[in-house]
């Protein structure tokens, strides 16, 4: 099937223009339960999943918001639709103000090369991370290169769980928008296995 002939996909991205002055570095768990307060269906959305917010590099614990940053929120046309018609959202995240403005819509297009910035891990071996990925792939009928990069920890709510940054390349259509929308692993909530065009990571 050519790129052109592909439906358009179910799941979308909403962005969120954003604005506060400061967020924890390691905000996936705060801003997880600030927008499930918020909305309290996303956590049983079983497709939603939150990009981690980018923020102003540094070591300090709380970062300063870029003027540019964004929230991305992926989830059903259905919801997303419901979201747009909605009203802005003021948020609390770890005891820092966060203003959600109206959101737009980005549909989900095929891309050769996609990025995930956590893949969740059972653990810290990269060799036994790989082989889950490469078993995951493969029941999504997803083909191509991987490449895994950074090892990290994220924060939970009881304890934390370690993620891989991971890369594809060579990507066909229909997988690459099937990997968009289903992603890989657990803990999409708190940003785990969520795909994004690589050539626009730094936009997000």
């Amino acid at each position: 099937m050519s790129a052109l002939a592909l439906e358009p996909c179910p799941t979308v991205d909403l962005i969120f223009p954003i604005s506060g002055r400061f967020l924890p570095r390691d905000h996936a768990q705060a801003l997880k339960d600030a927008l499930c307060r918020a909305w309290p269906w996303l956590d049983a959305e079983p497709l939603a999943g939150v990009q981690a917010i980018k923020l102003v590099p540094g070591l300090e614990a709380q970062a300063m918001l870029s003027g540019r940053a964004k929230l991305l929120l992926r989830l059903s046309r259905q919801r997303a639709t419901e979201l747009i018609n909605g009203r802005a959202i003021d948020l609390q995240v770890a005891g820092q103000a966060l203003h959600l403005g109206v959101p737009h819509v980005r549909e989900l297009v095929p891309h050769t090369t996609l990025y995930a910035y956590h893949v969740a891990a059972a653990d810290a071996d990269e060799a036994a991370f790989m082989a889950g990925v490469t078993q995951a792939l493969s029941g999504l009928g997803v083909g191509g290169e991987r490449v895994c990069g950074k090892r990290q920890q994220l924060a939970l709510a009881r304890g934390t769980v370690t993620t891989f940054s991971l890369m594809l390349h060579g990507l066909a259509p229909e997988p690459s928008l099937h990997l968009q929308q289903h992603g890989i692993g657990p803990h999409r909530l708190l940003g785990c296995g969520i795909f994004i065009p690589h050539k626009s990571a730094a936009a997000v």
